[in-house]
């Protein structure tokens, strides 16, 4: 090799030297994909959950067999604005809506079992 040739390696390694801004650029838009994809993956999924649940509550009447969050089946006796009295074989339990996970069958409705 020559000289002349050593320099024109020389001159491209320098001419595709990486560009600072755009490295940044490209961090941040990775970043931002980052974001994009934790919403739609976490936290979208969690408030759709949170809106069935609140829905679920809301509709809560007396007669519904109801799953509480300890794993208590029980029936539904009253409904009051911040809780909900039931009652599973000998005992009657008063508990917040929030304890109620799921409606397994709604007052009136025949049981299918």
């Amino acid at each position: 090799m020559d000289f002349t040739s050593i320099k024109l390696l020389l001159a491209e390694a320098a001419a595709t030297a990486p560009n600072p801004k755009a490295q940044m650029i490209q961090t941040f838009m990775m970043m931002g994909l980052m974001v994009v994809v934790f919403y739609f993956l976490l936290i979208r999924p969690q408030q759709k959950r949170q809106r069935e649940h609140a829905e679920l509550l809301k509709t809560i009447k007396p007669g519904d067999k109801v799953v509480v969050s300890g794993g208590i089946i029980a029936i539904v006796v009253t409904v009051k604005e911040k809780s909900v009295t039931v009652r599973s074989a000998d005992a009657k339990l008063e508990v917040t809506k929030g304890a109620v996970g799921e409606i397994l069958e709604r007052a009136g409705e025949a049981s299918e079992a």
